[in-house]
């Protein structure tokens, strides 16, 4: 396990190709090698029930505490409706410059707008938001460039409309 890795944790039942092919991509965009491990966490302590979601502050604080000081960063993977207070709810959260960041597929799934089932889209979806949420702890804000992976995600369709890459200006201020 080198210093120079990231970290991805499954929290979820996910399938090994599915988080492989995940992790491909990142080292493609942040050229680390990406370790991907699986743990459990009781998820009902971060239920709230008015909002029938799970807080990812608090969830975000867990991960920071896990010990993996042998990562350059970190990613908890899920599969549940996550919010913050201020949002009705969250693909994904990292905090600037940190080391841990969440990510949930939960709201990226086409069943979930009634549509029909759509596996490549699915993971093209959290990839982009897993690469976006690691932008940021690696120190980038939010980019205006409408393809960049860093461009802010309001709803899954300005997903769709942006790259799974970094932009160029991204790219110059990430490698600075």
């Amino acid at each position: 396990m080198s210093e120079q890795s990231i970290l991805l944790i499954s929290f979820a039942n996910f399938e090994d190709d599915f988080l492989e092919r995940i992790a491909r991509e990142i080292t493609k965009e942040y050229q680390f090698p990406v370790n991907i491990d699986t743990s459990h966490l009781d998820l009902s302590e971060f239920y709230d029930p008015m909002r029938r979601q799970y807080d990812g502050n608090r969830i975000l604080k867990i991960i920071d505490f896990i010990s993996a000081s042998q990562y350059v960063k970190k990613v908890g993977l899920f599969r549940v409706d996550l919010f913050i207070p201020i949002l009705t709810y969250i693909f994904g959260q990292a905090a600037l410059n940190g080391n841990s960041g969440i990510a949930s597929l939960y709201r990226l799934r086409n069943e979930q707008y009634g549509m029909k089932k759509d596996e490549k889209l699915l993971l093209e979806r959290f990839e982009k938001v897993i690469i976006h949420e690691l932008g940021h702890m690696f120190g980038l804000i939010h980019c205006h460039i409408p393809t960049c992976v860093m461009r802010s995600s309001t709803y899954v369709e300005d997903i769709d409309q942006k790259n799974h890459r970094l932009c160029s200006k991204c790219r110059t201020e990430l490698e600075s």
